[in-house]
């Protein structure tokens, strides 16, 4: 993936200059003038690591307002709140918030540890360490929930992708949000008269 330059866009509150009046410059020089409330040197590029830590927190809001609405789905249907992020190395605008975690039963593995991200990008979820491969830089997000287990490095054990499950460790992927809630609903479902409610949502 290549490198990106990314540079600050005029505050929000900034006063915009008065309206020129633009079919008048067009009819007395032929052009229209475009662009002219910036001037190029006023342009600040952005380090790599400002670009990260605004993606980290439109990641985290998203991850709050989605883990808030699981939440509120049902009384019986409840997800801690485990908000953290990542954003990609080579382009820090790009990166993934995980949402909650719990414990299931799914297809033939029992009481298997998952953990639901939210993406702001789309890609292919792979068995290896690269874990993301084809990453779709545009306009899109991806809902996915893998598989975990405790990993084996040193004294933090910090949770790995559970590769055991479905060979890659992917419990569901998806780029509809209506699909995602649903999956992590029926995930969170701890019996049958549960799982009935959440598949009647339309």
């Amino acid at each position: 993936m290549p490198m990106f330059r990314y540079y600050a866009t005029k505050p929000a509150g900034q006063v915009p200059a008065a309206a020129k009046a633009v079919h008048t410059n067009f009819l007395r020089t032929g052009r229209i003038a475009r662009a002219e409330d910036w001037h190029a040197e006023e342009r600040r590029f952005l380090t790599h690591q400002e670009v990260a830590a605004r993606t980290g927190m439109r990641l985290e809001n998203a991850g709050r307002k989605t883990h808030q609405r699981l939440n509120t789905f049902h009384q019986k249907i409840r997800f801690p709140e485990v908000i953290f992020h990542k954003t990609l190395a080579q382009a820090p605008h790009l990166g993934y918030v995980h949402v909650t975690a719990s414990k299931t039963d799914f297809a033939e593995y029992k009481d298997i540890t998952w953990g639901f991200y939210i993406a702001n990008f789309s890609a292919e979820i792979t068995a290896d360490e690269q874990f993301f491969k084809r990453i779709s830089p545009g306009y899109s997000r991806m809902y996915f929930a893998v598989a975990m287990k405790a990993g084996e490095d040193g004294a933090t054990r910090r949770p790995v992708l559970n590769r055991e499950v479905r060979d890659n460790g992917v419990l569901f992927r998806t780029a509809d949000p209506m699909t995602a809630l649903r999956n992590v609903l029926m995930l969170g479902a701890r019996n049958a008269e549960l799982r009935k409610i959440v598949e009647a949502i339309g």
